[in-house]
């Protein structure tokens, strides 16, 4: 729901960024590969409930997720490259999740296992849509330079980012705050299940 704006704020300083990079050889699958191991270092992060360390690799994670893109736009966007962000996107957002129930499984397992059932909607609607609009050709007139079809709804990458970070800052609460997140989920998931198959029809 936030993510076209939050894009529009982001794109100025991400686009400077990436073409250092860019100048330094760095190439956008680079960056995903590495903005993915930084992410999954906020897992034992997690696991230890060293929260803030858990915050610090989150951020650097989605910060590498911004200039992958960037960088991509000024590389040439290719379908590989497509391929490997969102599988390590999705693969990230589920680990989080895991690493609060590894800190306290008997308060955090159900509201944990509940949050990554909920990732699967959002996240099979999603790519389900998305393979069924590169086969029509269908594009999305917001998200123009994605290298698939790009869903919305109400729980986008901004939305769990902030989700995350709450999380964090308050992590008695994660069972509270991943039934909510997980509730919103699954309205993402209904109404682009809804949307998804009416188009397509």
């Amino acid at each position: 729901m936030l993510d076209r704006y939050s894009i529009k704020l982001i794109r100025s300083p991400l686009s400077l960024a990436a073409k250092g990079l860019n100048k330094l050889g760095v190439t956008a699958n680079q960056t995903t590969i590495f903005g993915f191991l930084l992410g999954c270092i906020a897992f034992p992060a997690l696991a230890f409930e060293q929260y803030d360390w858990a915050l610090l690799f989150i951020l650097l994670n989605r910060i590498c997720d911004g200039l992958d893109g960037a960088l991509a736009r000024i590389q040439g966007i290719t379908d590989a490259g497509g391929f490997l962000d969102i599988s390590l996107d999705f693969l990230f957002y589920s680990l989080i999740p895991f690493g609060f129930v590894v800190a306290a499984p008997q308060s955090n397992a159900v509201a944990g296992a509940f949050l990554i059932f909920s990732f699967i909607g959002t996240g099979c609607s999603f790519l389900a849509f998305a393979v069924m609009a590169g086969k029509r050709g269908i594009e999305n007139p917001v998200y123009k330079h994605k290298s698939l079809y790009y869903m919305s709804g109400l729980t986008e990458g901004t939305e769990t980012i902030g989700f995350f970070v709450l999380c964090c800052l308050f992590p008695s609460y994660f069972a509270i705050f991943a039934f909510i997140f997980g509730a919103a989920c699954w309205f993402t998931t209904a109404t682009r299940i809804y949307s998804g198959f009416y188009t397509l029809k």
